[in-house]
């Protein structure tokens, strides 16, 4: 039969956790967000790699766009299925299966470009590859918190999860350009391969509780309806899922896709001033992931979240028209910042809303919104290759802007939202 862990949250709860980091205290969660850095780390590697080589090889703002658009064909493809595979199968063994993936094809590609670092298709294979990987990842990661932690711990414990994300894409960027002239890209490929062992290793260490039965076998589709028929459904769920395809495609196209031609064209830099640009993101990144965990019971987390948005696009717009090197830094600084704030209180605050049982395929449902991601990418490389990094950059911050001054008049669901009421669903 098979089986699942039982959610963190049927345990007795303290009402009230002893202070905001008092989290890291436990083990199996130390372990964990141990475990998911190492993998972001790999992931924003990954990440500045391809970005620079693809870029590098095709000098295409297109081509870019298109690389992520290739990625997320698996995660548009397999996600709700993977939210299925999570309530039914062992999270153990579904985290170590993604992490023994990733770090083979890892090893796979670094052998590839060794041979020939000319190659454009192994980028593309690359990237269909390791989206395939992250379908599952993703979503089991959000999951798997809910089984390590009780719930009154859950805002600390998300806020420090994407705090080690942040720290990550400061680190993992910069790291990533650097190493591209030290050891080379396929170097890169080795170097991700080893975080990803590292990840396993961490895995572990891990102690998960006690498995239950949760799924019967078969009946995939209308386990994965039941699903998508609560998050249309319940409106706090939905309202929420709606914010959050914001960032895929307004925001990270910034990050993700415009950055290499900043780097490049703008500011004539290298691998080097790339990974500057995606480190001061992850700078206020880390600086963001802290202040929300330090939010502790502050109620008005709908606001906050609203006000975050505005301000983050205010920040993007202050780097679409920074003429010197050290403004943009400073302005994609302060974009990190309020970017980990929303993120984080909407990650949260949607997390909450989503019952254990269906806890799986919700989330697998809401990963979707990841498949947004290379759509936005698309449309800001191909709007840098017309209209110039700049004025794209400040059309897409002002479309996010608009809709969080919008939503705030528009959407009393968000602007109201308490936390409370959020730690109280459910249980």
């Amino acid at each position: 039969m098979a089986s699942i862990p039982p959610p963190a949250s049927t345990a007795t709860a303290p009402a009230r956790p002893a202070g905001n980091f008092a989290v890291l205290r436990q083990r199996n969660f130390a372990w964990f967000l141990s475990g998911t850095t190492l993998s972001n780390a790999g992931q924003w590697i990954q990440q500045v790699t391809l970005s620079w080589l693809i870029y590098e090889l095709t000098g295409s703002g297109a081509m870019l766009g298109t690389l992520n658009l290739v990625r997320s064909v698996a995660t548009l493809g397999l996600a709700p299925i993977a939210g299925v595979a999570i309530d039914r199968f062992s999270r153990r063994g579904l985290l170590l299966a993604t992490s023994g993936w990733l770090f083979a094809i890892s090893a796979i590609f670094g052998v590839i470009l060794s041979f020939n670092p000319g190659l454009i298709w192994p980028l593309f294979a690359f990237s269909f590859l390791g989206g395939v990987a992250q379908a599952v990842s993703q979503p089991l990661r959000q999951t798997v918190v809910f089984d390590l932690v009780q719930r009154a711990y859950v805002p600390s414990a998300v806020a420090l999860v994407q705090t080690g994300w942040a720290v990550m894409r400061s680190l993992g960027p910069a790291l990533g350009g650097f190493l591209i002239l030290w050891v080379g890209p396929e170097g890169n490929f080795f170097v991700q391969a080893g975080a990803y062992g590292l990840v396993a290793f961490t895995i572990l260490k891990m102690s998960f509780p006690p498995e239950r039965t949760a799924l019967p076998a078969g009946n995939t589709r209308g386990n994965l309806i039941e699903g998508l028929r609560y998050v249309i459904a319940e409106p706090t769920t939905r309202a929420f899922v709606l914010m959050g395809w914001v960032l895929p495609l307004f925001i990270i196209p910034t990050f993700s896709a415009l950055t290499p031609i900043y780097a490049k064209d703008i500011f004539g830099g290298g691998p080097d001033t790339l990974g500057a640009l995606l480190s001061a993101v992850g700078i206020g990144g880390i600086a963001g992931g802290f202040v929300t965990t330090a939010l502790g019971r502050v109620e008005r987390r709908g606001a906050i979240q609203l006000g975050a948005l505005l301000l983050l696009s205010f920040s993007l717009i202050g780097f679409g028209l920074s003429a010197a090197l050290w403004t943009a830094l400073l302005c994609l600084g302060l974009a990190g910042f309020f970017e980990m704030i929303f993120l984080t209180t909407n990650q949260t605050l949607l997390q909450l809303s989503i019952p254990d049982e269906l806890r799986g395929r919700v989330t697998g449902i809401i990963t979707l919104n990841a498949g947004l991601m290379p759509v936005g990418a698309l449309v800001a490389g191909f709007g840098a290759d017309i209209f110039g990094p700049r004025l794209i950059t400040l059309i897409l911050s002002s479309i996010a802007g608009v809709i969080a001054v919008g939503v705030y008049i528009l959407s009393p669901i968000i602007r109201e939202y308490r936390l409370s009421a959020a730690m109280e669903k459910h249980t």
